[in-house]
């Protein structure tokens, strides 16, 4: 694995756990040589992350459109900055970028940005691993909901396994490097009874 999705939150969030826990993220990184692919904000859980790998002396590479350049705030030391013209395009540059994909806390965004790659991966279009580190117990509702899904049939359990979770993050990037996806077939092309 050389290189890491983050996927997290441009606000520190209301425990000093998440900030803690994103500079483990950055450390780890660095200590393992795999690059950072995150948003490119020095602000929040996306700053202490990148601030702990450039630290450490790690590599950062920062995606951001051109509109958040001032609403998130570049980080100013990066690696590499890639500056894109819309969200879409940021989160295909991170997905191409990207050997492996984690959710931090964060918002809507962290979320929508996590679903989209666990989905496409659900679907066959990418065979990396996602992961969720479960900092604070933050993703303690998100778990259940899986859960609730697989019990309410809308989930495949495969599909569920796909989505790695751990509370720390060497035990997360170990899972990331002995994942095996599993086969993938839709709806359109699965033998159902």
């Amino acid at each position: 694995m050389k290189s890491v999705a983050v996927f997290c939150g441009s606000r520190p969030g209301a425990s000093d756990a998440y900030i803690k826990g994103a500079k483990a993220v950055g450390k780890e990184l660095a200590k393992r040589k795999i690059t950072l692919v995150y948003g490119a904000a020095s602000v929040g859980i996306m700053g202490a992350v990148a601030d702990s790998v450039l630290e450490n002396g790690g590599h950062a590479i920062g995606v951001m459109p051109e509109f958040l350049k001032r609403k998130e705030i570049v980080h100013p030391r990066l690696s590499e900055l890639i500056i894109v013209d819309s969200m879409h395009e940021r989160k295909a540059k991170m997905a191409d970028l990207a050997d492996g994909f984690i959710a931090l806390p964060g918002g809507p965004g962290t979320l929508e940005e996590f679903f989209e790659i666990y989905t496409w991966s659900q679907l066959g279009l990418h065979q990396k691993p996602c992961g969720v580190l479960n900092i604070n117990q933050y993703y303690d509702p998100l778990i259940t909901l899986y859960q609730h899904m697989l019990k309410e049939k809308f989930l495949d359990e495969k599909f569920r396994d796909m989505a790695l979770v751990d509370v720390e993050i060497a035990s997360l990037l170990d899972q990331f490097d002995s994942y095996e996806p599993p086969n993938v077939k839709t709806y359109l092309t699965e033998n159902r009874t």
